[in-house]
C-alpha cells in the first residue's frame, strides 16, 4: 500500500463565499415564512422573480464583460441581493419594478463597479431607494396582515395583481392598507396623540400587527447567522443599540409624541437591516472599533429620518449613508499594529 502525503493546507475552506450565502439564504427562511404568512403569496412569486431576473442579468453582464459565468453565478450572492429586495418591497409590486431593481442592483451598482467585492453600496438597498423615489405610490401600497384584511389575495389573485395590475373587486383602496410606521407618521402628522394612535385594530404589543411577528421570526434567522458564525455581534447589537438609544431618549421628554422604542425596532425592516443587510461584508466597516460606530450610526440614523426626514422607514437610507462613510471609519479606527506604539 503507497502512503500519499498531502501538502498543506489540510483543513477545507470554510469561508467560501457560496457557503456564507447559502447561510444567509437558510436563516431568510423564518421571516419569509412569517411575511408569507401575515401578507399573501405575492412575497414568494417576487422572490422566484428576484431570482430569475439576478441570474439572467449578472450572467449577460459577464458575458459582455468576458468573464466566466459559472463561478461568479453559483456564489449566490446575486441570489441574496435578489432576495433581500423582494423581501423589502411591498408584496403586490408590478413585475416590470421589480425587473427595473434587480437591473439596477445587479447591473449598476453592483457588477459596473466591478462585482462582488468592489461594490461601495449596498446593491438591494441601493435599488429600493430608486425605486422608492422614482415610484413612491406604487413602493408603498402595501397589504395588511391577514388578520385584518376584508380580503385576502389567493395564490392567482397575487399573479394577476403583479403581472396584469388587477385588483380583486376592481379597486385597489378596498385591499391596501399603510404600514404602521405609515399610519404613525400620518396620524402625528395630524397631532393626534400617540394613546390615541394606539386604539386602532392595527397596533399589536410594540408595533404593528403581523408586523412584529415578521421581525420575531427575522431576529431568529439573525440569531442563526451569529451562531454559525456568519457575523459578529458588533454591528447588529451598535444598530439595535443605537436606534433604541435615540428612540429611548425622545420617548422619555414626551411619549405622547414619539412612540415606544420597541415600536421602532418590531416595525418596519429594523430587525432585518441589523442582521441581514448592514453586515454586508463588503459594504460595511471591518475593524471591530468601526463596526461599533457603523452599526450605532445606522441606527441612530434609522430614528432620525423616520422622524424628521420625508419617509417613514429609513433603514435602506440610513444604510447607504453610512456605505458613504465606511472607509473612513475604517481608516481612523485600524487597531495598533502587535509590537508598535501608537503615532510610530
Amino acid at each position: 500500500m503507497t502512503d500519499v502525503v498531502v501538502s498543506s493546507p489540510h483543513s477545507a475552506r470554510i469561508n467560501r463565499v457560496d457557503r456564507v450565502m447559502l447561510q444567509v439564504i437558510l436563516a431568510l427562511i423564518p421571516g419569509t415564512l412569517a411575511m408569507t404568512w401575515f401578507f399573501g403569496w405575492g412575497l414568494l412569486i417576487n422572490m422566484a422573480l428576484a431570482v430569475t431576473f439576478a441570474v439572467v442579468a449578472e450572467a449577460l453582464v459577464l458575458h459582455l464583460r468576458g468573464r466566466a459565468v459559472l463561478p461568479v453565478v453559483s456564489d449566490l450572492s446575486a441570489v441574496v441581493t435578489a432576495l433581500l429586495l423582494a423581501i423589502a418591497i411591498p408584496p403586490i409590486l408590478p413585475w416590470w419594478l421589480t425587473l427595473i431593481g434587480v437591473l439596477f442592483a445587479i447591473v449598476v451598482v453592483k457588477q459596473l463597479y466591478g462585482g462582488l467585492g468592489y461594490n461601495p453600496f449596498n446593491p438591494a438597498m441601493a435599488a429600493y431607494v430608486f425605486l422608492l423615489i422614482s415610484w413612491p405610490v406604487a413602493m408603498t401600497t402595501w397589504l395588511p396582515p391577514q388578520m385584518l384584511a376584508d380580503q385576502t389575495l389567493s395564490f392567482m389573485d397575487s399573479l394577476r395583481a403583479i403581472f396584469l395590475g388587477q385588483a380583486p373587486g376592481g379597486t385597489w383602496d378596498a385591499i391596501t392598507a399603510a404600514t404602521p410606521l405609515g399610519e404613525m407618521r400620518n396620524q402625528l402628522g395630524q397631532n393626534r396623540m400617540i394613546e390615541e394612535i394606539r386604539q386602532s385594530p392595527l397596533w399589536g404589543d410594540f408595533g404593528g400587527r403581523g408586523w412584529e411577528w415578521v421581525g420575531n421570526w427575522f431576529l431568529v434567522g439573525g440569531l442563526y447567522l451569529l451562531w454559525k458564525r456568519v457575523i459578529t455581534w458588533h454591528i447588529p447589537v451598535a444598530f439595535i443599540a443605537g436606534l433604541l438609544i435615540a428612540a429611548g431618549m425622545f420617548w422619555a421628554l414626551d411619549p405622547q409624541t414619539h412612540p415606544f422604542p420597541a415600536f421602532h425596532l418590531f416595525s418596519g425592516g429594523a430587525i432585518l437591516g441589523a442582521f441581514f443587510i448592514a453586515t454586508d461584508p463588503v459594504t460595511a466597516c471591518t475593524t471591530r472599533k468601526g463596526q461599533l460606530i457603523f452599526g450605532a450610526s445606522i441606527g441612530a440614523l434609522v430614528f432620525v429620518i423616520r422622524t424628521w426626514g420625508g419617509y417613514p422607514d429609513a433603514v435602506a437610507f440610513a444604510v447607504l449613508l453610512m456605505n458613504i462613510a465606511a472607509p473612513t471609519i475604517d481608516y481612523y479606527t485600524q487597531p495598533r499594529v502587535y509590537g508598535h506604539q501608537r503615532g510610530s
